[in-house]
């Protein structure tokens, strides 16, 4: 039996839980990495799709780069109310429901499935059930301001700590599953220095 793809937010977050500047800025993200690079490059390689929002993929289009970055066999889906008129090569828009795209989309073969953000569709799937983990990366830097990991709504949604890992550096990644009725009951959680 084929392993059921997951939908899984990988993010890194100021400690006082913000993705971004309000105006998108990510500057306090710019750090020497260690080794390793917190582990982007082992959660790439269980990943073939990237959801992103479409406020998340319009600065990377204006900044020049081109998504295919993330790998040719990388699929792209760009979720947004106004789709452009023009294709954007290497990106597919989306305009449908979460509840019908999200059970295709993971019925489909591949690997996992990175949640890129931002924050209104990270909030969305969440709310749709559509979200099964987030490995987030707290970075010991508090920005006061900005735009929080989920957009605001009023909700309670219990996680289970899968995983915590500790950098030199002082970031800290915590990795939770949200339990689904359909999901098996997950793994005690473990504590390691990286």
């Amino acid at each position: 039996m084929r392993a059921k793809r997951k939908i899984i937010v990988f993010i890194a977050t100021s400690a006082d839980g913000y993705i971004c500047r309000p105006d998108g800025g990510v500057e306090w993200l710019e750090r020497p990495r260690p080794k390793g690079n917190y582990g982007y490059g082992e959660f790439f390689n269980t990943i073939d799709t990237i959801l992103w929002g479409r406020k998340t993929f319009d600065p990377l289009l204006k900044s020049g780069a081109d998504p295919a970055r993330y790998g040719p066999r990388t699929k792209n889906y760009v979720f947004s109310h106004n789709p452009p008129t023009a294709p954007c090569p290497h990106a597919e828009f989306v305009n449908e429901p979460i509840e019908s795209f999200a059970p295709r989309l993971r019925a489909q073969p591949g690997k996992h499935i990175w949640m890129m953000g931002g924050a209104g569709i990270i909030a969305s799937f969440l709310d749709a059930g559509e979200i099964d983990e987030f490995i987030i990366h707290v970075i010991p830097v508090f920005i006061g301001e900005g735009i929080p990991l989920i957009a605001l709504r009023h909700r309670t949604v219990r996680l289970h700590l899968l995983d915590t890992t500790t950098f030199p550096d002082g970031v800290v990644r915590l990795h939770y599953a949200v339990p689904r009725a359909d999901a098996p009951a997950p793994k005690r959680s473990r504590t390691r220095r990286a």
